[in-house]
């Protein structure tokens, strides 16, 4: 992860798309949070789950399905959701292949 700090980067080139799979990196991990970028194949996605803490998710690339209490939303690449903490939801890629950075920030303020 060193060799990414102080560089521009592309992040529809940091992580590629595997057949039938979610592929995820970590670009930055702290104690007090993580940035990690994800490629979901068309058809896959992250079950429904919950989180101690609020997540901000950009979508890069394609577009993304989420299901956040219950409600679908559909988020675009340029495009960006707050998942809040302790509700439940997942993560789709329902038509198209998509890619998507995940910010988390582990801080219960």
């Amino acid at each position: 992860m060193n060799e990414l700090k102080g560089k521009a980067l592309n992040l529809k080139t940091l992580v590629d798309y595997s057949d039938g799979a979610v592929v995820s990196r970590t670009l930055l991990k702290k104690e007090t949070g993580n940035i990690t970028l994800f490629s979901f194949d068309k058809g896959q996605g992250l079950s429904e789950h919950t989180s101690p803490f609020d997540a901000v998710v950009e979508v890069v690339e394609g577009e993304g399905s989420f299901i956040i209490d219950g409600e679908p939303k559909t988020v675009k690449a340029g495009e960006m959701i707050i998942m809040p903490a302790n509700i439940p939801h997942d993560v789709q890629a329902a038509d198209a292949p998509f890619k998507m950075l995940l910010i988390m920030i582990r801080s219960t303020e």
